[in-house]
């Protein structure tokens, strides 16, 4: 199979997992325990390779690619330490709103140190795009960073490339960027990354399992906090309004009928520094079941936070790459609603993936 060929934007904890995914997987091809797929329409995880990279933090920009992905302030779960050299530098990208303000004012291995290097405005980001025969744009700027998304997402466009929104801007979710992506045909997938096995999407089978059992929901909250930089990044509230909105529609979704907002909370609530990419998730939903008797449901989640993002992320690409290569544009309802909180539209995760089959064996995708 060919390379599928793609750039990122934002090179965190996230992106240091997804690359050192691609090569733990190359090195262990008999052996894929952790994946929702192995093949994707002949696409393995090492068909991956990343041929560009936008950062803003001094620490990673001209750096190369292998370097810059365990270099602070990222902090996740180390599992493939021989990354080769992958001649990529990381450029400096468009700052925006790319970073809180505040973040600047932590000890160094948490902080953020802002680049003075020149950044690459619009038409260089889609030169670089284009020379380096990008198939697909992966956005992984910081939650809040409403410009910067719109930024790299304006790119994809101009460049023919796919675009794969990780993060909770609503691009593919809106009809008007939607339309642009579909009316030039080029396959996009998002809004804002959903884990393989993350508080999302154990709430949401939680509560699917309470509708279908007949059990009525009358409140839930899901507490979050956790020590890496995007807990650090979203103690600056005025940057949650998406996150919380995309994460809150996830779970709302999953019920048929109206809750007052005032009974469903879900959200960061902290930052632990010492958690470093551990995510904590508290879960609980309080109900009536048979004769109107009340029950409820607690639960903590404790996970790697960026390797679980990774494992769904990894398949998003190798489909959004699959569509490109049937000549399918706009956005991808199958692997959206599976990989994502905030897809276009919304479905069960159960029918999720049984549409993301169909889609892999040539059968739908609208």
């Amino acid at each position: 199979m060919p390379k599928i060929r793609i750039a990122i934007a934002g090179l965190g904890n996230c992106a240091s997992s997804l690359i050192q995914g691609v090569h733990y997987y190359a090195k262990h091809r008999e052996d894929v325990s952790g994946l929702m797929f192995e093949d994707v329409g002949g696409y393995k995880p090492w068909d991956i390779e990343v041929v560009a990279a936008w950062d803003i933090d001094a620490r990673k920009v001209g750096k190369d690619l292998s370097e810059a992905i365990f270099s602070p302030p990222n902090c996740t779960a180390v599992f493939e330490q021989e990354i080769p050299k992958a001649g990529v530098l990381v450029r400096k990208g468009k700052v925006l709103d790319g970073y809180a303000s505040h973040m600047a004012n932590y000890p160094p291995e948490r902080s953020f140190v802002l680049s003075e290097e020149r950044e690459d405005e619009l038409e260089d980001v889609v030169a670089v795009l284009k020379e380096s025969g990008a198939d697909i744009l992966v956005n992984y700027v910081p939650v809040g960073s409403e410009e910067a998304a719109r930024f790299y997402a304006e790119a994809s466009l101009r460049a023919g490339v796919s675009f794969i929104n990780g993060m909770p801007t609503f691009i593919v979710s809106d009809p008007h960027w939607a339309k642009r992506f579909e009316l030039e045909g080029i396959p996009v997938v998002g809004d804002d990354i959903k884990s393989q096995v993350g508080a999302t999407i154990v709430h949401r089978t939680l509560v699917q399992l309470f509708t279908d059992r007949g059990v009525k929901v009358d409140r839930t909250y899901q507490l979050n906090f956790g020590g890496n930089t995007d807990f650090l990044n979203m103690l600056e509230r005025d940057r949650l309004k998406t996150k919380k909105l995309s994460k809150t529609e996830a779970v709302s979704s999953m019920i048929p009928y109206q809750m007052d907002p005032m009974d469903i909370h879900i959200g960061p609530s902290d930052w632990v520094p010492w958690l470093k990419d551990r995510k904590i998730a508290y879960i609980r939903i309080e109900g009536r079941l048979f004769g109107n008797v009340p029950m409820y449901v607690e639960l903590k989640l404790d996970v790697e936070d960026s390797p679980n993002s990774a494992g769904s992320m990894i398949d998003a690409i190798r489909c959004c790459k699959l569509a490109r290569d049937r000549g399918i544009g706009g956005p991808l309802y199958s692997i959206s609603a599976y990989t994502m909180k905030h897809p276009p539209i919304q479905y069960p995760d159960w029918q999720a993936r049984k549409m993301v089959e169909e889609f892999l064996r040539g059968e739908r995708e609208r």
